[in-house]
């Protein structure tokens, strides 16, 4: 991807989180997503296509807008998500697929659809 194909589109993603290694072993459960530290108060993550990082500076905002990844199986998915301590919160069927949202350790809310 060149410089210009990254203009203007979504790049990174940044979540305040209480504890670091504990971010680190819900998504690495869930998603198998890998870390990159970078001291003690920040942490990178990849998801193989995007990264982001988790930061302790302030305070976990849960809100804002909905985060939703995607998944080949979508039960095998929430498996995961439970099996690593989260939460679900809501599931539906829409027009395309389907989907379940989920609580985070640090109380955000995400989600997981698929289309098949």
């Amino acid at each position: 991807m060149t410089a210009s194909d990254r203009n203007l589109r979504l790049d990174y993603l940044e979540f305040t989180v209480a504890d670091i290694a504990a971010s680190k072993a819900f998504y690495g459960a869930a998603f198998d997503w890998t870390f990159t530290d970078y001291g003690p108060d920040y942490c990178e993550f990849d998801d193989g296509r995007m990264k982001g990082g988790f930061s302790t500076h302030g305070t976990p905002r849960p809100g804002g807008a909905l985060i939703v990844l995607y998944a080949d199986d979508l039960a095998q998915a929430q498996g995961r998500v439970e099996a690593a301590g989260a939460k679900i919160v809501a599931s539906h069927e829409f027009p395309g697929g389907r989907r379940f949202h989920f609580i985070d350790p640090d109380g955000y809310e995400l989600a997981v659809w698929t289309d098949r």
